[in-house]
Order: C-alpha cells, then structure tokens, then sequence
C-alpha cells in the first residue's frame, strides 16, 4: 500500500487494490453501500488517532476523487497527499481488513512500517478476526507486532547453508512453548535469539570477513 496520496478518476470501487492507490474510490464504495461498516472504520481510526474527526471522499468537476481529512484541531480537512503516512496506512489497513466481503486471500507486508509499535498489537487481533473468513498472510520484522501472535501463528522463513529457503512453525521450536506458558512474548524471544533459526547475528549464519 505504497500509493494511497493518489487522486483517482472518482467511482466507487468495492475492493482495495494490491498499491492501496483506489484508497479514496473503495471509501467512497463502503459510504455509499456500506456507512455502517464505515463508521466502524472511522470509529477505529478515531481511538488509534485521536485527533482525527472525519475521512470524505469528494468528487471534483474535473472528475477526480480527492480524499480528505479533518483534524480536530482545524477548521478546514487536508488532501490526504498531506497526512501522515501512518495515518494512511492505518485507514488502509482497517478498509482492507473490515472488508465487508473480504477477499479469499489478503497480503499484508510488514505492516509495522509507519505506525507506532503500540498499535501494531490491535492490528494483529484485527488480521486473526480477518483470517476468520479469509486466509490472512503478514511479513513482519516486528517483534511488536509478533508478540501479539501464538506460537503456531508464526512461520519462520531462514536459509539453509546451501541457500534454500526453509519455513518453521515457531510452535514447533524446542522450548517455545514452555517459555509462553511462563509468560514470556513471542517477539522477544525472537530477538533474544530463541528460534534458533533465521538469527543473521547468529554464529551459524556469520561468515568470515
């Protein structure tokens, strides 16, 4: 979702594309067809960024769609081109995954990316409640976001000495689970080196200089 400043030709659309460029069409979609689910959205929105008041998606003479944004503090809404690029990727991340017909397969990469760490653990029970009705895949090198996952939600991808790719459930990692059930997260036994697997730091994947 590298593309959500766009200002695209205006029409709704029902789906977020795989750029996130028809942001501001799949907006004005669900406000037309689906204002409840919406405002669920914006609901949401509003508790992660407080000072947010509302999202439009407005049709100019020209035929754009320009999708603005009203902060609290400030009379006048904004282009979304001049938000914060974590508030984009916030809303795009709530209108994919409050999909009111989700797709069958959705793909979120590294999510962490523009948001505070804090709100990464709510995404991440937004993608399990996803995955209900979808199959929900997310690349992370957060362990923020990790930490709100169980042991066998997590695949592990590392490379071999002779240069193939591997994945490992971490469920299936010696003592991960023992470390859970004594209350530890998973992120940080990630980074404390626990998997034992996919560590470039670790004595097995440095190389010589």
């Amino acid at each position: 979702m590298d593309m959500t400043r766009g200002q695209p030709e205006a029409g709704p659309q029902e789906r977020l594309s795989r750029t996130g460029d028809n942001l501001a069409n799949v907006v004005q979609y669900l406000a037309e067809q689906h204002p409840d689910r919406l405002e669920e959205i914006f609901k949401t929105l509003r508790r992660r960024i407080p000072q947010i008041d509302r999202v439009l998606a407005e049709a100019m003479p020209d035929g754009r769609l320009l999708l603005t944004i009203k902060d609290g503090p400030f009379d006048n809404p904004i282009l979304a081109k001049f938000a914060s690029d974590g508030t984009l990727k916030m809303l795009a991340y709530l209108v994919l995954l409050y999909d009111p017909d989700p797709a069958p397969f959705i793909g979120v990469e590294e999510p962490e990316n523009f948001l505070h760490p804090r709100l990464l653990y709510e995404l991440a029970e937004e993608c399990r409640v996803a995955a209900q009705g979808s199959q929900v895949l997310v690349t992370t090198h957060s362990p923020f976001f990790i930490n709100a996952l169980k042991s066998e939600e997590v695949r592990v991808l590392y490379r071999t000495e002779d240069g193939y790719t591997k994945v490992k459930s971490a469920s299936e990692i010696r003592g991960i689970n023992e470390f859970l059930s004594a209350g530890a997260l998973l992120g940080d036994l990630w980074v404390e080196g626990h998997f034992g697997v996919g560590d470039p730091l670790s004595p097995s994947m440095v190389r010589p200089a």
